[in-house]
């Protein structure tokens, strides 16, 4: 798994959390008693599920120690523990178990979501987002620029990319096993101060496999000033000289 920057992450904090908002707000969900946040990151996933269920008791669980001590620094009254989605089992059942762009970097989605969904209790809940803007420009760049002839032979060993599925690939894997399905895309238009913020923006995500595969740091610096090169030229500036940067996500909620 790549690592993490807390701090690089949270600088887009509230782009990164509003489509975390937007799916507990279309949970159909009273008075959940358990809730798991899986890949809950420094913490702003799990924030968010308080706010809507005050009463419920709410664990966070990633495999980042900088990003749990974070969600601990910022979020001391909350349980965070260390651990992996695709080993995690739990002993009891959970009212919802809640994914906020996490699960994208696991594979075998066919298997995982049901697993998953197994560990619902009756009458509860599974609620993922993943964030499906891999044939965008900003993340395909870089892939391209990493299997260029100027960089291909530059890294160590294979690269960890996001998985991600078509919606109908979820609804196949999950109706046989749920009560109800509800399925949703939402492209968000971030507006951004400029080509930079895109490098900043990926530095928190999709760069980092890319950079931990790097040894040189003069490498990783030269990568990104190559990367803000492509960015600039695909995301041209507005009148008013911000960037728009549209990202697409998922959403997926399967009831028990």
């Amino acid at each position: 798994m790549p690592t993490w920057k807390p701090d690089q992450y949270l600088q887009f904090a509230d782009e990164r959390t509003q489509p975390c908002r937007d799916l507990i707000q279309r949970l159909r969900l009273q008075q959940p008693e358990r809730i798991i946040d899986l890949g809950c990151g420094p913490g702003n996933s799990t924030a968010e599920l308080a706010r809507r269920w005050p009463k419920a008791a709410i664990t966070g669980l990633d495999n980042s120690s900088e990003m749990l001590a974070a969600a601990r620094r910022d979020y001391p009254l909350r349980e965070f523990i260390l651990g992996d989605i695709a080993t995690w089992q739990s002993g009891m059942p959970w009212d919802l178990v809640f994914s906020n762009a996490a699960l994208q970097w696991l594979s075998d989605h066919g298997e995982l979501l049901p697993r998953l969904l197994r560990q619902v209790a009756v009458g509860g809940a599974l609620a993922v987002q993943l964030p499906a803007n891999d044939q965008a420009p900003a993340q395909r760049l870089i892939r391209e620029l990493a299997t260029s002839s100027a960089w291909r032979g530059r890294f160590r060993g294979p690269i960890r990319d996001w998985s991600v599925e078509r919606l109908v690939f979820y609804y196949d894997a999950l109706a046989p096993r749920a009560a109800k399905i509800e399925l949703w895309a939402t492209e968000y238009q971030h507006i951004l101060p400029g080509p930079e913020a895109i490098v900043q923006w990926y530095q928190g995500t999709g760069l980092r496999p890319f950079l931990d595969a790097l040894a040189a740091p003069e490498d990783r610096a030269r990568f990104l000033e190559d990367y803000l090169a492509a960015v600039t030229a695909a995301y041209p500036r507005q009148p008013d000289g911000k960037i728009l940067f549209p990202f697409r996500r998922l959403f997926i909620v399967a009831y028990r």
